[in-house]
């Protein structure tokens, strides 16, 4: 795993749930399956409403009309509060991941989400120190440096700090929990 990323923020806000990042009438779709596993990429987000004034949210403006159906031209989602509550269906990071993300950053997480995240390797769940969603607009350019702790906005030259990952980051290093755990010689 990098623990340098750069690349296009899309921006959501509080309690994205996992109906929103990928709703249940997709779930199935086999992620073990490569045909298969591009679906969740392509139905990634598409349960998420248009904002208050009505303009497109979630998946039509996730996806570039004129680009890859199946693959976001986003590289990180940052959002709020309570980022993947819901259920705890691993289909929710898996969804992100297939779309081509490849960290959220967000205030705090529903811890399932985290975990799914972390342990299978999907994506980087980042906690920020401020409420990012309201200071990042979608589309703006971020380097995400997780060895330093920082978020730059290469579009607006501001610098955000993000919370260390802790003891989690030799598992997101490692690339999941089952390769982390082959690594440590605990399986074969």
């Amino acid at each position: 795993m990098q623990t340098q990323l750069e690349g296009r923020a899309y921006v959501l806000g509080d309690n994205i749930d996992t109906d929103q990042i990928i709703p249940a009438q997709y779930l199935t779709y086999n992620p073990a399956v490569p045909e298969e596993y591009k679906m969740f990429g392509k139905f990634a987000l598409i349960g998420v409403p248009n904002d208050q004034a009505g303009l497109p949210k979630g998946h039509v403006a996730f996806h570039d009309p004129a680009g890859d159906e199946f693959v976001s031209p986003y590289t990180f989602v940052v959002g709020g509060k309570n980022f993947g509550c819901g259920s705890s269906r691993e289909h929710a990071p898996v969804a992100l991941a297939a779309a081509g993300i490849k960290a959220v950053i967000a205030e705090f997480y529903a811890r399932i989400f985290y975990r799914n995240s972390v342990n299978g390797g999907y994506l980087t769940p980042v906690e920020s120190d401020e409420r990012l969603c309201e200071r990042v607009a979608t589309g703006d350019l971020l380097r995400l440096d997780l060895t330093a702790g920082t978020l730059d906005n290469l579009t607006t030259g501001e610098t955000y700090r993000v919370k260390p990952l802790g003891e989690v980051l030799p598992i997101v290093e490692a690339g999941g929990i089952f390769e982390y755990a082959k690594r440590q010689g605990m399986l074969q």
